[in-house]
């Protein structure tokens, strides 16, 4: 029996919330009506305001908050038992997991309570009051306090503020139960030894929910609007896994052996399915090991994928028919957009960050996959400490689970005319974006390739103790997906995306770790470099909005279209970590250790939602922490 406990309280900081109102674009539905009126003793132009968009800096920023809990507790019982010269192994039990998560974020505003704000208000007894009729100091609305968003920095008063913000509470959970019977043992003498198998039985539930702020659920807040996610499934399986050693001892066949396993799955909402893989080990000589496997793999779509309630977001978008794109386009697109009712030349876009819908979708199958691998491990007799392997590998994924970011809906849409894009939005009369929904959809296949070669050598102790080092490195051959949904993969599916970055999606040809370690008795130490290699990403919207010299390479056309396609290249990156340990003679171990020791910073990006980097590089800075490991 054993349980592992994990509790996580987290904070990060975003810019001052933006107050999107009125009829501009960028403005939600429910926001869509809340006008600044002409009565408001704000408003100094006798007209109300329809457009409004400001960042209320006042607040100092937004925060976003998570305590999480993660727990998970096993209890099992095992034993061995030997039947005709043959030994078994089995164990039964079960497993308990969940994980709750409280978010409280700080910083939104109360669409509801704006209305009051922005509505008719007066001076009552020298107190600015909001009231239901301009001029009627009788019908003075209790608590509110008017709000002048068109005043200079600092014209939201602390006041103000605490009218018409609020702070938000989120609650998620999800919980796993899972029983499980195993038997393992021996079989048959094979001419490469005794052959064994294992098999299995396991049940296992699942259930989850969200429970957004109720403000955030009725869609009355400057924030993201998300509706309740709930939903649960469970499934029965059985296994059974072979290991059949089929020769040993002969000339070139120093052992060959093939495994083979099956895995049948009965799922409560996408019935049943049965997968097996089979592999092979083949050592000609004693320094060399040829590996090979294929595999069949199922993957069904999570609780958040199918039971996600629609939610709001604000991408960084560039609509390829606002007036900045419009005259880029070819003229097939450009009547693309005029049949959508964007008027020729295109429309003023505004604010780059629209409001689009993500969430669930229950209709989801499930994924499928095959995958192949062939390599060797070389391990020389006449070096001894060191060894190398070489994989190669390739992953055939179909009915892939895919959310398209709203850039990439857009685009795909109005330039490349996949009508199955198209269908995921719709425009306003001025031709501006009213609704875009970006959710799971099962489009497709998606191909990836590549290499996996590693490096060990440990040498020989020396008076000065044993050095080591391992060099780990990935090269990706190919990453392709069927984007036009036509069942194939081939040139108008817009070719590899190795060594492209979009948005919080890295996508390195070459990645590297290579680690140095030193070990002397109770002490040691390493140095581990770290290598993601260069990638592009699109900055044609730089030199769109006039800052054609942030760009790397702002003059690029496209080679196939012919367009302009602008790009910026975030460089090769390498960091390097030390750290220093001591074994300490009570079953401890302190570690001293330095993340990004030459306080390299990340490169910058462009098209990274909120931030100037992706968060899968380092953070800029040095990172220092001291960590104590006590075994019991």
């Amino acid at each position: 029996m054993y349980g592992t406990y994990n509790q996580r309280k987290s904070e990060q900081l975003l810019a001052a919330m933006p107050i999107v109102l009125g009829t501009g674009p960028g403005a939600g539905s429910q926001a869509r009506t809340v006008l600044i009126s002409e009565h408001s003793m704000y408003n100094p132009f006798g007209a109300p305001v329809t457009r409004i968009q400001r960042r209320a800096t006042e607040t100092g920023g937004r925060s976003f908050n998570q305590n999480v809990a993660t727990y998970a507790f096993t209890a099992a019982l095992d034993g061995q038992f030997e039947l005709g010269d043959r030994f078994f192994s089995w164990e039964a039990g079960w497993t308990y997991a969940g994980n709750n998560q409280n978010d409280t974020t700080i910083g939104l505003f109360n669409v509801l309570a704006l209305r009051q704000a922005l509505g008719p208000s007066m001076m009552v007894n020298g107190v600015p009051t909001c009231v239901a009729t301009p001029g009627n100091a009788a019908t003075a609305i209790g608590g509110c306090v008017p709000l002048n968003l068109l005043g200079a920095n600092g014209s939201i008063t602390p006041e103000m503020l605490a009218f018409s913000s609020f702070v938000a509470h989120d609650e998620t959970q999800s919980e796993m139960l899972d029983y499980f019977a195993n038997l393992s043992g021996d079989l048959f003498e094979l001419p490469g030894g005794m052959s064994a198998f294992a098999f299995g039985l396991e049940r296992r539930a699942e259930e989850g929910f969200n429970q957004p702020d109720a403000l955030i659920s009725s869609g009355n807040t400057t924030g993201n609007a998300s509706t309740p996610t709930s939903g649960s499934y469970s499934l029965q399986e059985a296994y059974l896994e072979l290991q059949l050693p089929l020769l040993a001892d002969l000339p070139l066949v120093q052992s060959l052996e093939l495994s083979v396993a099956t895995r049948y799955s009965d799922y409560s909402n996408f019935g049943d399915t049965t997968n097996s893989k089979a592999g092979l080990k083949w050592k000609p000589i004693e320094d060399l090991l040829v590996r090979a496997n294929w595999s069949e793999g199922f993957r069904a779509p999570s609780i958040a994928e199918l039971f996600q309630g629609v939610s709001d977001s604000f991408p960084q978008v560039q609509d390829p028919c606002n007036t900045d794109r419009f005259g880029t386009l070819g003229t097939e697109a450009r009547s693309r957009c005029t049949a959508q009712g964007v008027p020729a030349g295109g429309y003023d876009q505004g604010n780059p960050q629209i409001r689009i819908s993500t969430g669930g979708n229950p209709n989801l199958n499930p994924e499928t996959s095959t995958t192949q691998t062939l390599g060797f491990v070389y391990s020389p007799n006449y070096l001894e400490g060191f060894d190398v392997s070489l994989d190669w590998w390739k992953i055939e994924l179909d009915n892939t689970i895919t959310s398209f970011g709203a850039q990439f809906i857009l685009d795909d849409c109005m330039i490349n005319d996949n009508q199955q894009a198209c269908s995921l939005f719709s425009r306003n009369s001025d031709g501006s974006i009213a609704d875009l929904l970006s959710a799971g959809l099962n489009i497709g296949a998606q191909e990836t390739e590549g290499l996996d070669l590693t490096f060990n050598y440990r040498l020989p102790e020396t008076d000065f103790g044993t050095f080591s080092f391992t060099l780990d490195n990935v090269y990706m051959v190919t990453d392709q997906s069927d984007n036009d949904v036509d069942g194939d993969i081939d040139a108008d599916d817009g070719g590899s995306i190795v060594g492209e970055y979009f948005d919080r999606s890295n996508n390195w040809r070459v990645r590297s770790n290579l680690t140095s370690r030193w070990e002397m008795g109770d002490f040691g130490a390493t140095w581990n470099t770290r290598y993601y290699s260069r990638q592009e990403e699109d900055c044609q919207f730089m030199v769109d909005y006039g800052f054609a010299d942030l760009c790397s390479d702002p003059d690029r056309v496209d080679p196939a279209t012919g367009d302009a396609a602008a790009q910026n290249v975030l460089g090769g990156t390498t960091y390097h970590d030390v750290s220093a340990y001591w074994n300490a003679p009570w079953n401890a171990r302190i570690t001293l250790g330095i993340n990004n020791i030459g306080d390299k910073n990340p490169p910058v990006s462009f098209t990274t939602f909120a931030n100037s980097f992706d968060p899968q590089y380092e953070v800029p800075g040095r990172f220092y922490y001291l960590q104590y490991n006590q075994r019991f």
